[in-house]
């Protein structure tokens, strides 16, 4: 008899042992996925409310931008009342209030940033006006996470 006989199951060794082998490589992808997965699920994902606000300096960008890809996935439009956070998560409301007039706005997070230090938060051209902060460029400023229901645009 050869090598290579048939067994009891009709199929011969070699076709047995390629089926093990796709079957121990399935296995390990299977394991990988799973490590994979507990990997993902143990590192920290932006907490919507951990410090109840923050202060700092705020800064506005608008034109250049315009109808770019925020990392949300939407478009940037400068004349909506949104910003740019490094850690709250898109979607979450904030209360931007300027520390020097007073004024104060409800925006919405769908971008990541700003990537300059020293600054807390990036707000479009329409959110900065609210602010009174287009000729300075920026301003002091203090953030706090308000309830999802609030309006953006709306005065805080």
């Amino acid at each position: 008899m050869s090598r290579w006989h048939v067994g009891y199951c009709g199929k011969s060794r070699r076709s047995k042992q390629k089926q093990f082998r796709k079957m121990k490589k399935q296995t390990w992808l299977a394991s990988l996925s799973i490590v994979a997965l507990a990997i993902a699920a143990c590192t920290s994902t932006p907490e919507l409310a951990k410090a109840k606000a923050q202060s700092g300096k705020a800064s506005w960008y608008g034109s250049g931008l315009q109808g770019r890809k925020t990392a949300s996935g939407e478009r940037f439009n400068m004349n909506t009342y949104s910003a740019a956070h490094r850690t709250h998560a898109f979607g979450t409301k904030l209360c931007v209030e300027n520390l020097r007039n007073g004024r104060g706005v409800i925006v919405r997070v769908n971008d990541r940033g700003p990537f300059v230090r020293g600054r807390v938060v990036d707000v479009s051209r329409k959110a900065a006006q609210s602010l009174g902060m287009i000729g300075s460029g920026t301003a002091a400023v203090r953030i706090s996470v308000i309830g999802s229901k609030q309006k953006a645009g709306r005065r805080c």
